[in-house]
């Protein structure tokens, strides 16, 4: 797993933990979001509808291309299928 340039904010209820042990509680938090944040689990939970075509696309491959555009075109939006 490659290491992450994220900011993580972890409030302890204990304040006995040690230095090691909260370390270890964020390299964890860090593990689980490198998982659910992939391409692969974006695409699976979520969908783009084109109202301009009134169509929804579900394939990966149409939400990688537009995941990674500067902006998105009028009238499509990202939706989470939950």
């Amino acid at each position: 797993m490659k290491t992450s340039n994220r900011d993580l904010l972890v409030l302890l209820k204990d304040e006995s933990m040690s230095n090691q042990a909260i370390e270890h509680e964020v390299e964890q938090l860090n593990e689980m979001l490198f998982y659910t944040e992939s391409t692969e689990n974006f695409c699976v939970a979520n969908e783009l509808v084109d109202m301009n075509r009134y169509r929804i696309l579900q394939d990966q491959k149409s939400l990688v291309q537009i995941m990674h555009q500067q902006e998105l075109k009028p009238f499509f939006f990202i939706c989470n299928k939950n």
